[in-house]
């Protein structure tokens, strides 16, 4: 169990259920060592992995698999969450699931472009759902406030919601879209940019009284990032000062990786230990942001975090590996791998074009995973239980480069 901060005890379950948004994604790559899939369907399911052109089925019948489960109205995406998560995490997830799921469909347009007048259509129903009340509710009880009537404050964040909605109307106009969402776009963007300047350390909570957590600060320099791209680099600033105070001040002295919380006013915190599950996402969000930097960091967690075996993937601890155990922010370790880490890494393993831990980490998903296929879809058995886990591998396994 970490200790991130001091008031740790006091919002032990916030926090547990809090991390489970980024992490019970991948605990598919180990449902399959309680339930035994066959292992022969292993190797017919991984048999097209290697190329896009030979993935191109599948990815496009998982596409299809979320699609059928998450354009639909607010209330129904809500209830797709499992309901024993509670009303705040049933939001968060929710919002994974849109983000994630619109990720992947930025990223398949641009992999088959055929497909992208019919992916976009699904983008714009996303952030539909993610603008809807019923969805921001959750962000809204935590802060005593809605995000989108605050954007012109200094004096709170919102970053993880209004960064992810953010991100998806970046998504949405660098697939084709419209300009049916400048406007709010613009506002957005322009608070996250203010209030990161005016923050202590360039960066901000996600919740009151919590610490910063940096996978969720980097969903909001993309979102920054990819407005510059599209605006002339405006904020281009901003995201080049924190790309270089996260070189200089944030980086974990043992591994080298970048630090997996802060204290809010930006210092590191102590004896905190830098995790699989947190790397693998940092890296996967700075493929996005800072191509040198983004390669040295996915070196650092090859080199500190990954194990090959039977199941290959990512380790949660960098210096030791238990059999079993359970973690607050990768979920169950088993033979000392992180389903989170495990997961995330193929986000950067695909940019980077890394063929051999990508394959492995693919067939670790399908060994634990247990593909199920119906029709035109297809989807991990866990997406029974946590459809933000399907929404979440799809985006990293398609996460190639705009140059592919």
């Amino acid at each position: 169990m970490v200790r991130r901060y001091k008031h740790f005890r006091k919002i032990y379950a916030t926090t547990f259920a809090r991390r489970m948004t980024i992490n019970v994604a991948s605990i598919a790559l180990i449902i399959a060592i309680v339930t035994i899939p066959k292992v022969w369907s292993v190797s017919a399911e991984c048999q097209g992995h290697g190329s896009f052109k030979t993935e191109k089925d599948e990815i496009l019948q998982r596409r299809n698999y979320l699609a059928s489960k998450l354009i639909a109205p607010p209330k129904k995406v809500l209830h797709e969450m499992p309901s024993g998560i509670g009303a705040q995490f049933q939001g968060e997830w929710a919002l994974y699931s849109c983000s994630m799921f619109a990720m992947s469909l930025y990223n398949i347009s641009q992999i088959y472009p055929e497909t992208r007048t019919e992916n976009i259509h699904y983008i714009d129903s996303l952030i539909c759902i993610v603008l809807s009340p019923e969805l921001r509710e959750y962000d809204s009880n935590r802060w005593k406030e809605d995000a989108l009537s605050t954007l012109q404050s200094y004096e709170t964040s919102h970053i993880s919601y209004i960064s992810h909605l953010a991100w998806m109307i970046g998504e949405y106009k660098a697939a084709g879209g419209g300009n049916k969402y400048d406007k709010l776009y613009a506002q957005l963007c322009n608070a996250m940019n203010r209030r990161i300047l005016h923050s202590a350390a360039l960066n901000l909570q996600t919740y009151p009284n919590e610490s910063i957590y940096m996978p969720d600060m980097l969903v909001a320099i993309v979102a920054l990032k990819q407005y510059a791209a599209l605006n002339k680099g405006k904020y281009a600033s901003t995201v080049d000062a924190w790309v270089d105070r996260a070189k200089k001040e944030w980086l974990d002295p043992k591994t080298g990786l970048l630090v997996s919380f802060l204290n809010v006013d930006g210092s590191q915190i102590t004896d905190m230990p830098t995790k699989g599950s947190y790397s693998a996402l940092n890296c996967a969000y700075l493929t996005l942001i800072d191509r040198e930097f983004a390669q040295e960091q996915y070196s650092l967690l090859k080199s500190s975090f990954w194990k090959e075996g039977t199941l290959s993937g990512m380790k949660e601890y960098h210096d030791h590996s238990p059999i079993l155990g359970m973690d607050i922010d990768a979920g169950p370790v088993i033979m000392g791998l992180s389903p989170s880490g495990t997961a995330f890494s193929t986000g950067a393993a695909t940019f980077f074009n890394d063929n051999e831990v990508r394959s492995n980490i693919l067939r670790t998903a399908e060994i634990c995973g247990n593909t199920l296929s119906s029709g035109n879809k297809k989807h991990y058995a866990l997406a029974n239980i946590a459809l933000v886990g399907e929404a979440i591998m799809l985006a990293m396994r398609t996460n190639a480069p705009a140059n592919l």
